[in-house]
């Protein structure tokens, strides 16, 4: 991420270490200081100095930004990325991001989910949930959250946040290359199998198997389009459970099939998306509840199991 920071009546700079350029090196305090722009567009940001410079009639830098020796590189090697709240949009077709991917290996931005890094993992993971633009067919984008999710459920880092690309630390971790349980990838993956879970009414994208991508993949991309996750709130959607809970019962008293089908798929839709927002996917939770009752005996007693 590249700030474009302002030192009233003295100059306007770009770096990517604010502290250490601006307060370290330049020994200014953070109040001293205001942060003009923030993007990841080398481009943008040193088209702005030059131009800021000029209306303020501070020295003009004589080589932009992104001209500099120890730009030219990284400028040459990242994407011109486009990133939102939502999503990360990158400058080609779905049919041509690997390459291009392959080529900015070690690119690294900064998202309100957290920092991403292109390292062949991610890569993968990219091409498996990579989606292309409504309004652009040569652009294509993903979800940040869902890529987050990907950090999160991986091995992604070790403890110290360095990124585990070696060989040898995939023999050290062999799920890495696995998703847990509550991932966006399915249930008990293993490297080499199909990357699309059973269960499920969409075909996989990326091979030739029959298996299909989980239903609550499919919820939860639906609640994260919406808004849901980043706005959504775990006491709105335990009083929506609430609700929709009352319905099913409605249904079920008045034996009306066809409700009862609804209010128990609206039930399970909630408690999808009431799981995400505290932050334990539902497979787990359901793993959870089974590892405690599979063992469990008892007896039927009035319609309902009692047990010992």
């Amino acid at each position: 991420m590249y700030y474009l920071y302002h030192i009233p009546g003295k100059k306007i700079g770009v770096t990517k270490d604010l502290k250490y350029r601006v307060e370290d090196q330049q020994g200014y305090k953070p109040y001293e200081y205001d942060i003009i722009l923030q993007t990841d567009d080398i481009k943008i940001v040193s088209e702005a100095e030059i131009s800021l410079q000029k209306a303020y009639g501070y020295k003009v830098d004589e080589v932009p930004y992104n001209e500099l020796k120890f730009n030219k590189k990284e400028n040459e090697m990242n994407m011109n990325i486009n990133i939102t709240e939502q999503t990360t949009t990158f400058p080609c077709p779905v049919n041509k991001l690997k390459g291009q991917l392959m080529d900015s290996i070690g690119m690294k931005w900064e998202t309100e989910h957290g920092p991403f890094t292109i390292n062949k993992y991610s890569i993968e993971w990219i091409m498996r949930n990579i989606k292309m633009s409504k309004y652009n067919k040569e652009r294509s984008y993903v979800y940040n959250k869902a890529f987050a999710r990907f950090y999160d459920n991986h091995i992604a880092h070790d403890v110290l946040g360095n990124n585990l690309a070696d060989a040898h630390m995939q023999e050290r971790y062999p799920s890495f290359v696995t998703t847990r349980t509550g991932g966006l990838a399915p249930t008990g993956m293993q490297e080499g199998s199909c990357q699309e879970p059973e269960f499920a009414k969409r075909k996989c994208g990326d091979c030739n198997c029959d298996r299909n991508s989980s239903q609550f993949d499919l919820i939860r991309e639906w609640a994260n389009e919406r808004g849901i996750f980043d706005g959504g709130d775990p006491k709105t959607q335990a009083l929506k459970l609430v609700e929709e809970v009352g319905e099913t019962c409605r249904a079920i008293l008045k034996e009306d099939a066809a409700e009862m089908i609804d209010g128990i798929g609206d039930c399970v839709v909630v408690l999808t998306n009431l799981a995400e927002l505290i932050g334990t996917p539902i497979e787990e939770c359901i793993d959870r509840a089974y590892n405690e009752i599979k063992g469990r005996t008892g007896n039927m007693y009035n319609g309902t199991f009692k047990k010992d």
